[in-house]
């Protein structure tokens, strides 16, 4: 759904109390951007010093108390809480009684559907699962960032538009994911998100070991453009040694990485045979030159050196 396909404002939430339970990154930056939408933030719990001092850049006024004093003071509650903690707090809030019944629940897990909010929703609540997939850094940026944001959403069918029409008033997008499919779609996230900022810092660490004196400066407008090319155009933008099927090239990575950076080597094999078999699989790489590259990639031995272009 468009930004520009607002909800008829019948099925547009009213202005609510919203209470923070876990206040990490992600947290106080969906009440802040709520707050922007006219909603009130009226109570957040934090147990680290870290996530006092998030809560109250971000939410300032705003007083940090116990989870269940935050039940009790909201209408809209935002679980931000890490994956695996959930099962057990939506358990626990629903045992003590802290649930109250027509209150919205909502969980920003990507791992997990609605059906983790069952507890509280035999306790009468409305169980909301909104996932932004962003990433977040618990600074004030992160709601400027909201602007446009992707947000996997998944509720019982009678709170759909509800839970579309928050995620649009704090700037997302909602796009629907069904309750079997969230591990796949959680899985595909961070294997592009999370990964991906493994490899860069890996490439900066070897580019310094290189004699690179901004390696930042040098992988910035690269990788601005190999993200562009992919999202436009998928395997049709693979390039490189791989690519091409330059095993010697290849063979020469892999032996400069064993010398200088040998952590390195699982991962790089690992990703170079993820490639290969696409460029094959999509006719960019020739089988004819496919047979010695996937032998260095097995062996991972050194073979005859190359020219990296």
């Amino acid at each position: 759904m468009s930004t520009s396909q607002l909800p008829d404002p019948k099925d547009r939430p009213a202005r609510l109390t919203v209470g923070v339970v876990g206040a990490g990154r992600v947290g106080p930056a969906l009440a802040a951007s709520l707050q922007l939408a006219g909603h009130r933030p009226v109570a957040v719990s934090g147990v680290s010093e870290a996530s006092r001092r998030r809560a109250a850049q971000l939410l300032p006024d705003v007083p940090v108390v116990p989870p269940a004093e935050v039940l009790q003071r909201a209408d809209l509650v935002l679980l931000t809480v890490p994956d695996d903690a959930l099962p057990a707090l939506v358990e626990g809030l629903a045992e003590t009684g802290a649930v109250r019944p027509g209150q919205l629940l909502v969980h920003t897990s990507g791992r997990y559907g609605a059906k983790v909010l069952d507890p509280a929703l035999r306790a009468g609540a409305l169980p909301l699962a909104l996932h932004p997939a962003m990433t977040f850094t618990g600074t004030p940026v992160d709601v400027q960032r909201l602007a446009g944001c992707s947000f996997g959403v998944t509720a019982p069918d009678e709170l759909r538009l509800a839970a579309e029409a928050l995620v649009i008033e704090m700037g997302g997008e909602p796009e629907w994911i069904a309750e079997e499919r969230r591990p796949l779609y959680h899985a595909a996230l961070a294997l592009g998100a999370n990964h991906l900022v493994t490899l860069v810092a890996q490439s900066m660490e070897l580019l310094r070991e290189a004699g690179v004196e901004a390696p930042d400066r040098m992988l910035g407008p690269l990788l601005g453009a190999a993200l562009d090319n992919a999202l436009r155009s998928g395997d049709a933008a693979l390039t490189g040694p791989v690519a091409r099927g330059d095993a010697g090239t290849v063979a020469a990575h892999v032996a400069e990485l064993r010398r200088h950076a040998p952590q390195t080597v699982a991962g790089y094999l690992a990703m170079a045979r993820a490639t290969a078999d696409r460029a094959l699989a999509h006719g960019l790489l020739k089988p004819e030159l496919a047979e010695d590259l996937l032998g260095v990639l097995a062996t991972g031995t050194n073979g005859a050196e190359g020219d990296a272009r």
